[in-house]
């Protein structure tokens, strides 16, 4: 668990403390983080919420756009003016989108025709995912002797390399459990969690995943013999800090470019909890969007 632990804060770190400058554009100063360093540099951040791409050749830096014309259609300006800039050398920029990676790859490139001793970094911002979901558990992992199902709902920030398929991420994950008439068991779930994409297409990825650790707060209702021999309602609270390696399932159609829809088959097993006599029934539908 540490080794996933640290070399998600490593990558974290390693992403936050990228250099960030301060330049002046048309009167206007950025902070802007450098993302190539060669005969062209791409920089890069995002303002005000909109990402934002600036390339510097010589003494000149100059945002990439793609604006719209009065009918509403791109010009892309942006492949004007890499076309321009790339010249002297014979790259297409027919298939370069403005995008992070893209304009990175296209950049790496032409610095790499220029001078055969550039070193392409592999680093690049991270992708973040936010899901919201909800669905059915039975709690496997404790004694539920009427198999009774309870709702689920929760959110999910899941982070990985900005590639365009990554198959790796970690996730931050908030899951309560709400007690029913029929199970009067309910719990505040805080997971840390590991992914791996077994199938990881474009439109479509089928997925492994793995609880590291969480912290819990149960509240769990039951009927114990009293003092005098009487059937007492009590009520049970705990919380505390786990790792108990529980592997799901899970799956992202995509919608469009920037949602999926979500499929989890949850708590199949754990290697370090007991699982009872009833098989794990616990899934979530849900919607993932990428911010």
């Amino acid at each position: 668990m540490k080794k996933f632990i640290l070399s998600f804060a490593f990558c974290l770190i390693s992403y936050l403390s990228v250099s960030q400058e301060t330049y002046t554009i048309d009167d206007s100063t950025y902070r802007l983080f450098k993302e190539t360093a060669g005969s062209i540099n791409l920089f890069w951040n995002i303002i005000r919420g909109k990402d934002r791409y600036f390339v510097k050749k010589d003494d000149s830096l100059i945002e990439l756009v793609n604006t719209k014309d009065d009918h509403g259609n791109r010009k892309y300006e942006y492949k004007l003016l890499l076309g321009q800039l790339t010249s002297d050398k014979n790259i297409s920029v027919d298939k370069v989108k403005l995008k992070l990676m893209s304009l990175k790859t296209f950049i790496d490139q032409y610095n790499l025709l220029q001078d055969p001793e550039y070193k392409i970094n592999p680093k690049g911002k991270l992708f973040t995912r936010f899901n919201g979901f909800a669905g059915f558990s039975n709690s496997p992992f404790l004694i539920n002797p009427d198999n009774s199902k309870n709702a689920v709902i929760g959110f999910e920030f899941e982070f990985s390399e900005a590639t365009e398929l990554p198959r790796h991420s970690i996730y931050f994950q908030g899951k309560q459990v709400i007690a029913s008439r029929h199970f009067d068991y309910s719990a505040t779930q805080i997971i840390v969690g590991y992914r791996f994409r077994i199938i990881n297409k474009k439109t479509f990825n089928f997925y492994t995943s793995l609880d590291l650790a969480r912290y819990v707060f149960v509240k769990e209702g039951k009927k114990e013999l009293n003092d005098l021999a009487d059937i007492a309602p009590i009520t049970i609270k705990e919380n505390g800090f786990e790792v108990p390696f529980i592997f799901n399932l899970g799956a992202d159609i995509r919608l469009n470019d920037s949602s999926f829809l979500t499929l989890s088959y949850n708590e199949l097993f754990s290697i370090l909890l007991d699982g009872y006599e009833n098989f794990p029934f616990s899934f979530t539908i849900g919607y993932k969007i990428k911010l």
